[in-house]
């Protein structure tokens, strides 16, 4: 079954700097060996001005649970995880789930 490893992104502290550190940290994502796709959101900002459940969202598709989690082992993950905790001045949720296709 299809896997998945996301990243959910709270609001960081300073949204301009989480930007300029963004796309490097994405590149290093999408260097982790196995992945099938790569899918990346930003939440859209509320009407009313108050702050948004979270930020930012990147999905990382693998064939499989044994691809995503060999692919965390690897030299790649540890280039990328040191660069996700240090953009997530906010926080950040990581989830492995498995990929339920309608």
């Amino acid at each position: 079954m299809p896997t998945k490893i996301t990243f959910i992104y709270d609001n960081p502290t300073d949204p301009e700097a989480f930007e300029a550190g963004y796309a490097d940290s994405l590149t290093k994502a999408k260097a982790l060996p196995g992945i099938t796709k790569v899918e990346t959101s930003k939440v859209w900002p509320k009407e009313d001005g108050s702050e948004t459940p979270a930020y930012r969202s990147v999905d990382l598709y693998f064939a499989d649970y044994d691809s995503a989690s060999a692919a965390v082992a690897t030299e790649e993950a540890g280039a990328l995880f040191p660069s996700v905790f240090e953009l997530a001045t906010g926080g950040v949720r990581i989830l492995f789930s498995d990929v339920e296709e309608g």
